[in-house]
């Protein structure tokens, strides 16, 4: 029997009418939730999800800003872009891309990143609260959006096995709190695991979040799990694929997620939320009321 696939839009639409009645009473309020984009060359992976980002502001009314700098940008001249960019009061969320070229300083830009326009959980402040379990601060997105699929498809995380295939600052250490969070007993694989097949094949559910395209084959499956694809690779004709086989997989697994159109669809309607929470934020620094 076929997997039941959950696409990733599937979840947006649960989402959006809390974020556009949001949205709404933000505009009532003459504010306008605005995300920058901070983009270093022109990855063809980061354009794609560049695209897909600007379209979801566009559809929740979200202004969006794109901030695009040469491969061979100098680090003083990014770094005083940065901070105009980071003091601007008119933005509230800040997303950017990484990893950086060799000449910036990844983790300069970290420390001078104000954390409450830290959408996308990069700042120690919002990594902190993650593991401390304290949600008023922002989670890495595509590690938060494996979390909505997961409610979305009501599933009870309680007692269930994980193996969480990466180990990631970026998704697999924050999406491993998180699971626990849940009471979800999580097994971290990477590639120097042993056995990793024999590991994922025995769990309840899997998340592939190795950056390996189709790693995750049918020998890492069991009857009836439940698969998540983090992944998004791009090969030289630009076709995106997942980390897991998802031909032979979901013939195989009770609930898969594609790629393209399922966790990255997600994550960039968390990125969306994310800002409006910015903006509520920024209101109520100022002394106002929602």
């Amino acid at each position: 029997m076929a997997a039941n696939v959950i696409k990733g839009i599937e979840v947006v639409k649960a989402m959006k009418q809390d974020c556009a009645a949001r949205v709404h009473k933000l505009k009532d309020e003459g504010r306008t939730p605005c995300m920058a984009i901070v983009r270093i060359g022109a990855r063809e992976d980061d354009l794609a999800y560049e695209r897909t980002a600007v379209k979801r502001c566009e559809s929740m009314e979200i202004d969006c800003k794109v901030f695009e700098f040469p491969q061979d940008i100098s680090s003083d001249e990014f770094m005083e872009s940065f901070a105009q960019i980071n003091n601007d009061s008119a933005i509230h969320g800040i997303m950017i891309f990484r990893p950086f070229p060799k000449q910036i300083d990844e983790k300069k830009v970290v420390e001078v990143m104000k954390p409450d326009k830290d959408i996308d959980g990069m700042t120690d402040e919002n990594l902190v609260k993650i593991f401390k379990g304290d949600e008023t601060g922002f989670a890495p997105c595509t590690a938060e959006a494996v979390i909505k699929i997961l409610d979305f498809a009501d599933i009870d995380l309680t007692g269930k096995n994980v193996a969480l295939v990466g180990r990631s600052l970026v998704v697999g250490k924050p999406l491993l709190m998180m699971l626990i969070k849940r009471n979800a007993t999580v097994t971290i694989c990477h590639t120097r695991t042993k056995n990793i097949s024999s590991i994922c094949k025995n769990a309840d559910i899997v998340i592939a979040a190795a950056g390996q395209a189709k790693m995750v084959t049918a020998e890492f499956v069991g009857d009836e799990a439940i698969v998540i694809d983090v992944g998004i690779n791009v090969d030289e004709m630009g076709q995106l694929y997942g980390d897991v086989d998802f031909e032979n997989v979901s013939a195989i697994a009770d609930i898969i997620t594609p790629v393209p159109g399922g966790v990255g669809t997600v994550t960039t309607a968390l990125l969306a939320e994310h800002v409006i929470r910015a903006c509520e934020y920024s209101i109520k620094q100022r002394g106002g009321s929602l």
